[in-house]
């Protein structure tokens, strides 16, 4: 009889504070047969912490690929395997993504066992909008496709939400700055930990404190979005330079049929539908 394959585990574990590591994640790190850590070295005391003695594995972004498909493999012999990164959520701003897909695609059952999420604690505590939110993780290092994202970023009217390294901070902030203008930011660095910091004030201020001082830890940065205001203003001015019948037509190159290409114009334009009507009778 074939052995059922063995399922991956997702384990989140503690962003600074060992207290917020769960009691599943512990049963699971001390029950799986192997615990594929990002950094073994950094895993090892997390273990040692909570005398768990299950054997390792590196799994890191410079090995991601071939590591994913051996794990796979052992993991179609029956073995359970624990996925662990630094900290936080596996898959989140690490390769923990590759060895899901990986897995998804041979048929090997995952889940996840959540936990903390520096991205989400970050959020919570800044007091910005938290209804709508994007999460953008660390810039491209790139020019080109940082350049990209960013002005993808100019536009966006959602809270934000990214990770930067301390010794990039000051550059990610001034390329911020730069491209969205000077809008209210959160920084936070230490979550959970003793000296837990975040600073509420704005890219200009941020921009010179940390010219003046060095900045320490890793930072999660929460970006309040574009005022919709703005960007419904923006949006209708550039209909506004089209002629209703060339809003239309934009509409039915998209795929849209005539009918619901006019009642698209109409809500762009701020107007109804038989304004619309009444405009492409009189071209």
């Amino acid at each position: 009889m074939e052995k059922e394959s063995g399922t991956l585990y997702l384990c989140a574990t503690p962003i600074g504070n060992l207290e917020d590591i769960t009691a599943r994640v512990l049963r699971t790190l001390k029950e799986a047969d192997l615990i594929a850590a990002e950094d073994t070295r950094n895993t090892l005391k997390l273990l040692n912490h909570f005398e768990i003695h299950t054997p390792m594995t590196s799994y890191h972004e410079y090995n991601k690929i071939e590591k994913a498909k051996a794990l796979a493999e052992r993991l179609l012999r029956g073995e359970n395997i624990a996925l662990v990164t630094d900290a936080g959520t596996p898959g989140i701003s690490d390769p923990g993504e590759e060895l899901v897909r990986i897995c998804r695609e041979n048929g090997i059952q995952v889940t996840s066992l959540p936990g903390a999420c520096a991205c989400i604690t970050g959020l919570t505590l800044s007091g910005l909008p938290t209804r709508r939110f994007c999460f953008e993780g660390f810039l491209p290092r790139e020019k080109k496709e940082k350049a990209f994202i960013l002005e993808e970023l100019k536009k966006e009217t959602r809270t934000m939400v990214l990770y930067e390294a301390p010794h990039r901070l000051e550059e990610t902030l001034k390329e911020l700055y730069e491209t969205l203008g000077n809008r209210r930011i959160v920084l936070c660095r230490e979550l959970t930990k003793r000296y837990e910091e975040s600073l509420e004030t704005t890219l200009s201020d941020a921009l010179e404190r940390f010219g003046k001082e060095k900045p320490r830890g890793e930072f999660v940065l929460i970006l309040e979005g574009r005022a919709k205001e703005a960007a419904i203003r923006e949006e209708r001015s550039a209909w506004e330079s089209m002629t209703p019948k060339e809003h239309v037509d934009f509409y039915v190159e998209q795929g849209l049929d005539r009918k619901e290409a006019m009642k698209a114009a109409a809500r762009d334009r701020g107007v109804g539908k038989r304004d619309i009507y009444r405009a492409l009778l009189d071209s």
